[in-house]
């Protein structure tokens, strides 16, 4: 079983307006409202590409019960912690005169120690976990240890762990070796501490980091698409040209493409080109909408993979 853990999830709720008229009224064109956070996108995409999983995290309040509604309606299971916060709504507006999106990302609800410990022993008691993911931002009343103690679980368990995160939380959690982690190039610059432009400089930011324990480092370039280093393989793998429409969501999906490559048992450089028609798909679609499967099965031939 593959399980997403998201620990600050939330509704995004994308709205369409025709021109944001400052200090006036701007007319709602349209409104969706999808189930978000980081780990949540990752199943979103995966049930889109037809693969099993559960989601897990903490969800309070009616907000908690849409997003978990959403869930279901998708297909996709969930067995989060219920806490007596209410999960957080981001709010993403769309001017349409623009084709620009402004992103308002709302802090989430505190966590106490005890709905804390809960989540810990649910993921000591997960059944069969083949692959854990653990994506995002952390919520208030949470230490960035948590994610090098789940970490640690769900490998003594036997699971893969892929880590998806920013910061403090990225740093801690790397002492905790998980197999896969996948920042992007902003994240991998603050996590080095320098600004990070050239190919060579990436490259060798992503060596140090395997040398720490980590099997697999996975870093998003945009447009310049994806960098892969393991212990024996290399690869830069570059998406087509394409009319973005949004970036949201697309390093998520990109996780999700990866993810879909390993349980398909293909090696990694077909996993990393699965990554970035996952993760190219995605932004062809607006607002919060993620990738759709016929457009990432038209990708995969048309991205290019070289060995470094």
């Amino acid at each position: 079983m593959i399980y997403t853990i998201t620990l600050n999830p939330a509704l995004d709720r994308t709205l369409y307006v025709k021109k944001i008229q400052y200090d006036d009224s701007s007319r709602i064109e349209k409104e969706q409202r999808y189930a978000g956070g980081k780990g949540i996108d990752v199943s979103r995409v995966l049930a889109t590409l037809g693969v099993g999983n559960k989601a897990l995290g903490f969800v309070g309040g009616f907000a908690g019960e849409e997003l978990e509604g959403r869930l279901l309606n998708k297909g996709i299971s969930s067995d989060f912690i219920n806490i007596s916060g209410e999960t957080r709504t981001n709010i993403i507006v769309n001017d349409m005169s623009t084709g620009t999106q402004t992103v308002f990302s709302a802090r989430g609800p505190e966590i106490t120690p005890h709905a804390l410990m809960q989540l810990i022993h649910k993921v000591e008691n997960l059944k069969e976990p083949n692959m854990v993911t653990i994506s995002g931002s952390l919520p208030p009343g949470i230490s960035p240890e948590i994610y090098r103690r789940i970490i640690e679980i769900a490998k003594n368990r036997g699971a893969t762990v892929v880590l998806d995160t920013d910061g403090d939380a990225l740093k801690v959690g790397i002492d905790g070796h998980p197999d896969v982690i996948k920042p992007n190039i902003h994240e991998l610059s603050r996590l080095k501490g320098i600004e990070l432009k050239e190919m060579d400089d990436i490259i060798k930011a992503a060596k140090s980091i395997r040398e720490q324990g980590v099997k697999i480092v996975l870093i998003s370039m945009g447009a310049e698409g994806i960098l892969l280093v393991s212990e024996k393989e290399g690869y830069v793998a570059s998406p087509p040209k394409v009319k973005v429409q949004n970036t949201i969501g697309a390093g998520d999906s990109a996780v999700a493409g990866f993810i879909y490559g390993l349980t398909q048992g293909k090696e990694l450089k077909e996993a990393l080109t699965f990554a970035v028609a996952a993760g190219t798909a995605t932004t062809l679609k607006p607002g919060t909408a993620l990738c759709q499967k016929d457009v990432f099965l038209e990708l995969i031939p048309k991205i290019k993979l070289t060995a470094i």
